[in-house]
């Protein structure tokens, strides 16, 4: 389970989309960049294999709700 999720805009202008995330999974930090595509360039050690493709659809349903529903 995913837990302290966090994101915030890469770039000052935050009309450029991007961001920085971070949140624990099995007492482990993780650390990675969303990019608007909805592809995760991980910035610490990536997940294994089925992990990995769990934590990326928790991550684009978190990314749905906080960044792109806010925005209407």
């Amino acid at each position: 389970m995913l837990t302290h999720f966090q994101y915030k805009p890469l770039y000052e202008n935050k009309q450029i989309p991007g961001w920085g995330i971070s949140f624990y999974f099995n007492k482990q930090k993780m650390t990675g960049i969303y990019h608007p595509d909805g592809k995760i360039e991980w910035t610490a050690q990536a997940p294994n294999g089925e992990d990995e493709s769990k934590l990326i659809n928790q991550i684009h349903e978190l990314m749905l709700f906080h960044v792109y529903d806010n925005q209407r």
